[in-house]
């Protein structure tokens, strides 16, 4: 009876975490720019990707270090690589959305590449 309803929980979380991941998609295809598609999918997949481990450690009890790496795995690349690829995007100038309202990054983007190209 306890085990039953450990995987009934590990089905809900993995359940929820599909819906966020389905919504990070939706995101993808929905919003306006490259700087919130990247901002929608990243959330939305980390936090969908952790709450599908979750439930499969609870389902799957044996598994749970593998798991374990994994989540620690998305935890680190996950955040750096979403803020590569909106850095990348910034170096070579993707245009905002037309509403954007401030570019909190323009000042530093351009310190920072001034100096690179004074060094090459």
């Amino acid at each position: 009876m306890e085990n039953t309803i450990i995987e009934i929980i590990g089905a809900i979380l993995v359940l929820f975490g599909a819906i966020f991941l389905f919504l990070g998609a939706l995101g993808l295809v929905r919003m306006p720019d490259v700087y919130n598609r990247i901002q929608a999918g990243t959330k939305a997949s980390t936090l969908g990707t952790f709450l599908s481990l979750f439930g499969l450690i609870l389902i799957v009890p044996a598994w749970w270090g593998k798991l374990v790496l994994l989540i620690i795995f998305i935890l680190i690349t996950n955040p750096v690589s979403s803020h590569v690829l909106a850095r990348a995007s910034h170096c070579i100038k993707v245009p905002l959305f037309k509403k954007t309202v401030v570019d909190q990054y323009e000042p530093d983007a351009e310190k920072l590449f001034k100096n690179k190209s004074k060094e090459a």
